[in-house]
């Protein structure tokens, strides 16, 4: 299979050329291996993976050895597997002026990442890799950031071309594990379903001791009819027959997996009575619409559900998309005691961007009336609109857009 490029690739190199060594994160099967071996071609860099447990087995009990053994600079997988690594990891980094002598993968599970940031603070960038968004497999990489302005949009448009809704959802439904780019329907339910039974289970049970398959299944099943809702650890652990406190704990180690996204609601003393539950999404649509059972992408296109995957579609092309960015931004969803919503609020740069999230072609410009609540608040706004199946950019008004879904 041809190598596709990643938007991460910039942002990974400029890293690893200040930091000693770079932790990528993300979830099982989403490319972070091939895409450090791709970066490392042409460089004498030792690769060892920790799924291999006589490699493990060494760094956990002799890390100097395993050093010996495996000599930096080095592509380290999973390295999760052995948290014992890390101080030696720290001792040849304080020995060394080489930047970028460590490049880790692993799952960003909670333990591990408390681990690391205790022992390598200062010496480590750690970054996230998702699953292929609609641009990286159409090849498409804009050059500006994204702000939601008409002439940035504009500018992403003359490369992006219009936007199509059979070519979203077929991304929608396909995903965007490499894995499954060119496989054809048995194979991509084939893919899931040992995604599910391999890796899932597998590391659900390492680090979580989880044992139960069936009802973990089940869980997971719950997880995907839940897409864009808010995240309702009762009507989970229903499905599941499992206790809420085992509920909120399997949350938790699916987001550390990186197989959820949860969006946290806004929090701001301005706007009062705020809701604190999260919103749940799939980091792979794909793997939501298997567990879900859409058998092709127009039944998922002309299906009840269809409006709750876009949305996860565009959050999570959102989440991406500022994953790879220069500039970081906090996104969360707003909504008041009087079920008062916005879809998305992205605050960069001191300005919130309010959002709305439609899967028509032509929505109701009135939704943006809604956005007036931050008028009446201290907080800075800056460019919104209604992010939807609209072919071209097209202004609303002086502040806000239609925003067709293809330019995040």
């Amino acid at each position: 299979m041809e190598y596709i490029r990643r938007n991460l690739e910039r942002k990974f190199i400029r890293t690893s050329s200040f930091f000693k060594t770079v932790l990528v994160t993300g979830a099982r099967q989403v490319g972070k291996t091939t895409m450090l071996r791709h970066l490392a071609e042409g460089e004498s860099r030792t690769y060892v993976t920790l799924d291999n447990l006589m490699a493990r087995n060494l760094a956990k009990s002799d890390p100097v050895l395993f050093f010996q053994t495996y000599k930096p600079p080095i592509i380290i997988d999973e390295v999760q597997y052995a948290p014992e690594l890390f101080s030696q990891i720290k001792i040849i980094c304080d020995e060394s002026k080489e930047t970028g002598l460590f490049w880790l993968t692993g799952s960003q599970h909670f333990s591990m990442m408390k681990n690391v940031r205790e022992t390598l603070a200062g010496r480590i960038g750690i970054l996230e890799l998702y699953s292929l968004s609609k641009n990286e497999k159409e090849g498409i990489e804009f050059a500006n950031d994204l702000d939601f302005s008409l002439p940035c949009l504009l500018e992403r448009q003359a490369k992006a071309g219009k936007n199509n809704v059979v070519s979203v959802f077929e991304h929608i439904w396909r995903g965007g594990m490499p894995q499954v780019i060119s496989a054809d329907a048995e194979q991509r339910q084939e893919y899931y379903n040992a995604y599910i039974d391999t890796y899932l289970m597998r590391d659900i049970a390492e680090l979580g001791g989880i044992t139960d398959s069936l009802r973990f299944r089940r869980f997971l099943t719950a997880c995907a009819a839940l897409i864009s809702a808010q995240l309702n650890y009762k009507t989970l652990a229903e499905a599941a027959e499992i206790s809420q406190p085992t509920a909120k704990e399997w949350i938790r180690l699916l987001e550390g997996l990186g197989v959820i996204y949860l969006l946290r609601p806004y929090a701001n003393n301005e706007l009062k009575r705020l809701t604190k539950t999260p919103k749940l999404y799939f980091c792979d649509t794909g793997l939501c619409a298997q567990l879900s059972m859409w058998p092709a992408p127009e039944t998922l296109m002309n299906g009840a559900a269809s409006g709750h995957y876009f949305e996860n579609f565009v959050i999570l092309e959102m989440v991406k998309s500022y994953a790879y960015a220069r500039e970081r931004a906090n996104m969360s969803y707003f909504r008041d005691s009087n079920a008062k919503e916005v879809d998305v609020f992205v605050e960069e740069g001191g300005r919130i961007h309010p959002l709305e999230i439609k899967k028509t072609a032509n929505p109701d410009q009135r939704e943006v009336k809604k956005f007036s609540l931050l008028d009446k608040t201290t907080i800075k706004r800056g460019w919104g609109g209604i992010i939807c199946m609209c072919e071209e950019a097209i202004p609303i008004d002086s502040q806000n857009c239609f925003i067709p879904c293809n330019l995040l």
